[in-house]
């Protein structure tokens, strides 16, 4: 269910201008300069008029929903005009931000049924909102001045266009901006962004073939695809290249497949085929002009019967086919925004996810700051807000978004720029509980970047890990919205305490006066002829009643554990135990235990294996690298 915008509940105002037989007159956004413009009018005089003072018979679609409705007008909102495309290409989302579209459509059978109001929903910030608006549109000599549809009598994208500018505070807001947010905005999904001049995408074969499986699979899961070339200069903004591509300009990615190659029945049974996209100007004009251009020769390569199944169609309509190799050779930035499946009834692969929100706030206590900046500011950072999840399984593969509170609505008040953000993973103790304050072993990190969102995706090893989301610079207030998904649930909580707390045992029961790291680094290697025995072992530290278990490590005789355990103690004078088992279907087996001080710093240690049944043979040994420390507790 979707919150209504600004607490504009669009049933209830349209029943109310129905009975009163009056037009909705939006008092949020009203016919001005003000919902226009945010530094003063650009434009010269402008007329607001309704859809119905500009066509004789308005609709909210004409011949169904298509890519080709949507023409950029004067904003430079390329970004959003090529979101809308890929929005309209998809059913399930179009219908999602155009709610009860037939119930909306102009009634030329119940004309007093019309009441110049209509709503649209966005996800902004982890929920759905229902924004209202009325239907005056701003034209200049009885044209629409923003974006337009092909036919005079389709409103679809104006309304939506309007909408999506009152929620940005006006539509000079949209003049600028990243075609991720919209597509997110549409669809709650994640968007990841693909630099195609990192990693040798383009140079490696391999890397290649796997990034276009990528791109297939999300647009056949139903996911939104942009690209674009990246502009370096002013200068260079919208520049047109001889190859009819334009620089700084968002391309809606509107299919993606492999097609085959050759005529007739032996072309089924050959595995010739090749990688193409399919991509949209939202200028609905201006096309690539090389290899498989809309008439260009390469399409008598491709069946007849193929190229109707692909929809191919020769026209400047801003649509054109280009092969993959083509595309890497080209474009430099590659946006695939996912809708995260999380429903266990699909087919497809299922996530788990966690949301928590935050946020960055000055305190004048250091102790309870929590802006404070990237890992560069060494005596602050460790204050920020602390996120502790679990991996566990040997190897999973994590998303994690981190996302600010959009901030374009305080343009006005010149405070509408974004906040440079990012995040750091710190790998910690199996057993923590509470904060971060000394730093642990970094497991990856974002890049920073004032953009709306931050995206990461990372394999990592079973265990227990600290995101830690953090503006660059220390000292920057704002909001955040985490996510994280995974193929198991990650428990993701925050933490908030910065030791245990007291209670009215703690005087009868002690508190803890040491805090003790314990690090079973690695073992070193088997000795014996029995070496069989060890092959799956796994490690765990004991210490006054609380135990740290390891992963099991498969098929090896030198496991590199690096399994930590933190232990708040009562009791520093007694010996901290670590024991290693073998483990086995039926039963564990028990390999032996060692015995280590507290603050002994690095040792290592001899554990004795003992054969099953006979106490005085000594078949091998384990040599264990241990490091033991005291922490801090607080800062």
């Amino acid at each position: 269910m979707a919150a209504p915008y600004e607490g504009q509940a669009f049933a209830a105002l349209r029943r109310r201008c129905r009975l009163n037989g009056t037009l909705f007159e939006d008092p949020l956004f009203p016919p001005s300069d003000q919902s226009l413009f945010y530094q003063g009018n650009r434009i010269g005089h402008i007329t607001w008029k309704r859809p119905k003072e500009l066509s004789s018979n308005p609709h909210l679609f004409v011949d169904g929903i298509s890519a080709h409705d949507l023409h950029q007008g004067q904003l430079g909102n390329c970004w959003f005009v090529a979101a809308c495309s890929s929005l309209a290409s998809r059913e399930t989302f179009w219908q999602k931000v155009i709610p009860d579209w037939k119930d909306q459509e102009w009634n030329q059978e119940k004309p007093e049924t019309y009441a110049g109001i209509f709503h649209f929903q966005f996800w902004r910030f982890g929920q759905w909102v229902d924004v209202v608006i009325d239907d005056r549109l701003p034209t200049v000599n009885g044209e629409l001045v923003y974006c337009h549809s092909n036919d005079r009598d389709e409103f679809w994208s104006a309304l939506v266009e309007k909408a999506y500018a009152k929620l940005c505070g006006c539509y000079e807001a949209l003049d600028g901006g990243n075609t991720a947010d919209a597509l997110v905005d549409f669809t709650g999904g994640v968007s990841e962004p693909v630099d195609l001049t990192k990693d040798e995408i383009k140079e490696e074969e391999e890397k290649h073939a796997n990034l276009f499986e990528r791109v297939l699979k999300v647009h056949d899961r139903g996911g939104l695809i942009s690209c674009s070339i990246r502009a370096v200069s002013a200068e260079d903004m919208e520049a047109k290249l001889a190859c009819g591509l334009v620089k700084g300009h968002a391309y809606a990615v509107t299919d993606v497949r492999r097609v085959r190659l050759g005529h007739g029945l032996l072309a089924f049974f050959k595995s010739d085929k090749l990688g193409m996209i399919r991509m949209r100007n939202p200028w609905g004009q201006r096309e690539w002009n090389g290899p498989w251009s809309d008439s260009s020769e390469e399409w008598k390569r491709v069946s007849k019967s193929e190229r109707e199944r692909m929809g191919l169609t020769v026209q400047d309509d801003g649509e054109f086919w280009m092969s993959f190799d083509d595309f890497l050779a080209n474009f430099t930035d590659l946006i695939l925004c996912r809708l995260i499946n999380t429903s266990h009834l699909s087919l497809h692969k299922t996530w788990e996810e966690a949301v928590m929100r935050g946020s960055w706030r000055r305190h004048d206590e250091p102790l309870h700051n929590r802006a404070g900046g990237c890992s560069n500011n060494k005596l602050s950072f460790l204050q920020n807000p602390q996120y502790e999840f679990d991996v566990k399984k040997p190897r999973d593969e994590i998303l994690i978004c981190l996302q600010q509170k959009d901030r374009k609505t305080a343009r006005r008040e010149e405070r509408g720029e974004n906040l440079p953000i990012g995040f750091e993973i710190q790998k910690v103790e199996l057993n923590r509980k509470y904060r971060m304050h000394v730093m642990q072993q970094k497991a990856g990190g974002s890049i920073f970047i004032n953009s709306r969102s931050v995206f990461l995706r990372i394999t990592l090893n079973e265990g227990r890990y600290v995101v830690i989301p953090t503006t660059f610079d220390p000292g920057l207030e704002g909001e955040f919205l985490l996510r994280i998904f995974a193929d198991v649930p990650t428990d993701c909580k925050e933490l908030t305490l910065d030791e245990p707390p007291q209670t009215c045992w703690s005087g009868l029961c002690g508190y803890p006066s040491l805090v003790t790291q314990v690090h079973v680094l690695q073992a070193n290697g088997l000795a014996g002829q029995d070496s069989d025995r060890v092959s799956d072992p796994y490690v765990i530290i004991r210490c006054e009643g609380e135990k740290v278990r390891s992963a099991v490590y498969e098929n090896t005789c030198s496991p590199v554990f690096n399994t930590k355990g933190l232990f708040y103690r009562k009791k520093a004078s007694r010996p901290i135990s670590i024991e290693v088992y073998n483990h086995n279907i039926f039963k564990d087996g028990f390999l032996g235990r060692v015995s280590v001080p507290a603050e002994q710093g690095k040792v290592q240690k001899t554990l004795h294996l003992k054969e099953k049944g006979d106490d005085n043979d000594l078949p091998g040994t384990i040599s264990l690298v241990i490091e033991t420390s005291s922490v801090l507790t607080s800062i």
